[in-house]
């Protein structure tokens, strides 16, 4: 067993509104090669791969055995997978690596949005006996989501647009007048449609240090799950994620945070919901605003928060992934210069 595990390493395609390629082998490929560099790594170095994807976005069962060639044949691997954001995929290599049963892992997450329709595949995730049946879009139930929130006073419109035009380097007032997209969200409140994937290098302490200067340590994670049902719970607060923010370790100072929130009113909620510092950083590489792949947007936020740390532009810093509808599920992991 270990005691620490630090990210060694990152990288990530360009957030694209389609690939241009049919499979994802073809967009993996050059990702392993550049976070492996970026770790000072071999492949025959990693002695576990765990990734996530989604087969109901690729159209075909078991799609992620075929982005398995991306990794090649020899030598044989120890390989498992989650049907949901990539960090997770993180979480379950993190754990293994604890656990002593691999000294180093990569991570890796993919998804082509633009081979089908996103909005009604994301409806099922939702409530299988009375809400999918409807077939509500993703994007209503944000819209709804951000219309409790309006209307109970804890932010408005123009803060919103606040949120997008720092992402998006856009006047707040041209924004505003902007058609609604669905009410109250308009098209700059809500995330692209995009192809992606990326990978994240892990190590354990004592073979971290070899690789990296300053690896960025894993100092707390955590993840938790609020109810499925939309009316089982109030969509005006996030009490999984501030749950998974307290199991993790987040109080106290810190520099940058990168948050996995797709619509602009979510980055609102999670900062309440984390209680990050008035001093913190808030998504400095854009966030899903600027790119969403669907299944590695959230390893993505780790593997930013971890560049931020192993480059010493932070000594502290927090990433956050969601998965389900409206923020149902949340984690956070907690990144330092220090163990």
């Amino acid at each position: 067993m270990t005691s620490a595990v630090a990210v060694i390493g990152f990288a990530q395609s360009p957030s694209l509104p389609s690939s241009g390629t049919t499979s994802g082998v073809e967009t993996l490929v050059p990702v392993f090669r550049d976070a492996l560099a970026d770790a000072g790594l071999s492949r025959e170095e990693v002695g576990f791969w765990c990734s996530g994807s989604s087969d109901y976005l690729a159209g075909r069962a078991f799609s992620f055995v075929n982005a398995v060639d991306a990794i090649g044949a020899v030598p044989p691997i120890a390989e498992s997978h989650v049907e949901m954001d990539a960090a997770w995929a993180l979480y379950e290599a993190y754990v293994k690596i604890l656990a002593g049963e691999a000294e180093t892992a990569l991570v890796y997450g993919f998804g082509k949005s633009s081979a089908g329709q996103l909005r009604r595949v994301l409806a099922l995730q939702l409530d299988p006996y009375v809400t999918a049946p409807l077939w509500p879009d993703a994007i209503s139930i944000a819209a709804l989501q951000a219309r409790l929130c309006l209307d109970a006073g804890l932010f408005t419109e123009r803060e919103m647009a606040e949120v997008a035009a720092r992402h998006r380097a856009l006047p707040v007032d041209e924004l505003l007048d902007q058609p609604y997209l669905a009410d109250p969200l308009r098209a700059h409140d809500c995330p692209p449609v995009s192809d992606g994937a990326c990978a994240v290098v892990l190590a354990a302490a004592g073979r971290a240090e070899r690789h990296r200067e300053r690896p960025a340590w894993i100092t707390g994670f955590a993840h938790r799950i609020d109810p499925q049902g939309l009316g089982e719970r109030d969509l005006t607060a996030v009490p999984s994620a501030t749950a998974a923010a307290a199991d993790a370790g987040l109080g106290g100072d810190v520099d940058v945070a990168e948050l996995h929130a797709p619509f602009t009113h979510q980055e609102l909620l999670l900062r309440r919901a984390l209680g990050l510092p008035a001093g913190t950083r808030v998504n400095p590489s854009g966030g899903p605003l600027a790119g969403n792949p669907m299944f590695s947007a959230g390893l993505a936020r780790i593997g930013v928060a971890a560049t931020e740390v192993m480059t010493g532009r932070a000594g502290r810093a927090a990433a956050h992934a969601t998965s389900g509808p409206a923020l149902q599920q949340n984690l956070v992991c907690v990144l330092g210069a220090d163990r």
